[in-house]
């Protein structure tokens, strides 16, 4: 499906190695402020207090969000649960107050206005469940990196694999250190943000891999560099429609999802326009340098061996 169709091929790898450079620097940066300022996590890793409570009538979010932050509180959460008049409430960790003096305090101030609000739950989550959705966070990331790694080298030649690896990674290190610099929520939605990433940037590398792939095969004779300005050039208007329309969608969790979706939104938004330059810019010019070339696609057959020059008589 084309939304318009270009006639002159746009010559995007001339100006492939300053981008690559700059795109360098920035995954340093990125590292840098992952090692040095690290994450702010959520309550979901750090540990804290759940509570649940239930409304008569649908949950005035804001309300509650404000009745909370006026006990002092920053890093809290609140987010319908099950139904539009059940309500989640997560807290930090407060030095000398147990979970109990906590949701006593909340319950009073929901219940100030008059409110006709009841506590259904309340319960400790502790840092070392943090640790364990750390690590099985750290394990998803990992896994879904490496089943790209296996499923790159074998739908592609290895040239290609390597470089939509790293254009892959290019990306999330890049999120992660958006995260990390500007301080944050890193929660498990943000994961699950970072993570639907990749499958979307490996997406966008595989069309445009598979696209050069084709034109290798049917154009002789023609340069490499041209061949993939003009396999990038014929999927733009399928990049368009594709991360237009998805881009639509993430904007309006932005604006309109509230505080619950933010963050995700936001990861979702930063992958969506990095996987786009990674694909164009990084896989395919680290595919040009490492010299994928026709013959890499074009299986040539073998002759059969000849005779030496002896001849041999019946």
């Amino acid at each position: 499906m084309e939304l318009f169709r270009i006639g002159r091929t746009i010559p995007f790898m001339r100006n492939a190695l300053v981008l690559n450079i700059i795109s360098f620097l920035t995954f340093v940066a990125a590292v840098f402020f992952i090692a040095t300022r690290g994450f702010h996590l959520s309550i979901e890793f750090t540990g804290g207090t759940v509570m649940e409570v239930s409304y008569t009538q649908s949950a005035p979010l804001d309300q509650v969000r404000a009745a909370v932050s006026g006990l002092g509180y920053t890093d809290f959460q609140v987010q319908n649960f099950g139904t539009s008049r059940d309500v989640m409430i997560r807290l930090p960790l407060a030095p000398g107050q147990s979970s109990a003096t906590q949701s006593d305090a909340v319950m009073k101030v929901l219940k100030a206005p008059g409110a006709e609000v009841e506590l259904r739950r309340v319960e400790f989550v502790g840092p070392q469940v943090g640790r364990e959705l750390v690590e099985g966070g750290l394990l998803a990331l990992l896994f879904v990196v490496l089943g790209i790694v296996v499923y790159l080298a074998m739908r592609f030649e290895w040239k290609f694999a390597v470089a939509g690896v790293v254009a892959n990674l290019h990306d999330v290190v890049i999120i992660l250190g958006f995260f990390a610099f500007f301080g944050w929520e890193f929660s498990l939605s943000v994961l699950a943000g970072v993570l639907a990433v990749l499958g979307y940037s490996v997406n966008e590398s595989v069309v445009i891999m598979d696209r050069i792939r084709e034109n290798f095969r049917k154009e002789r004779d023609v340069p490499v560099r041209q061949v993939i300005d003009g396999a990038i050039t014929q999927t733009i208007s399928r990049t368009i429609i594709t991360h237009g329309s998805t881009q639509m969608m993430v904007m309006a969790m932005l604006f309109f999802g509230g505080p619950t979706l933010h963050y995700f939104a936001l990861a979702l938004t930063i992958g969506i326009w990095f996987g786009i330059y990674s694909s164009v810019f990084v896989a395919a010019a680290i595919a040009m340098w490492l010299g994928v070339k026709r013959e890499d696609f074009i299986k040539i057959p073998k002759k059969p061996e000849e005779d030496a020059g002896e001849v041999y008589e019946p």
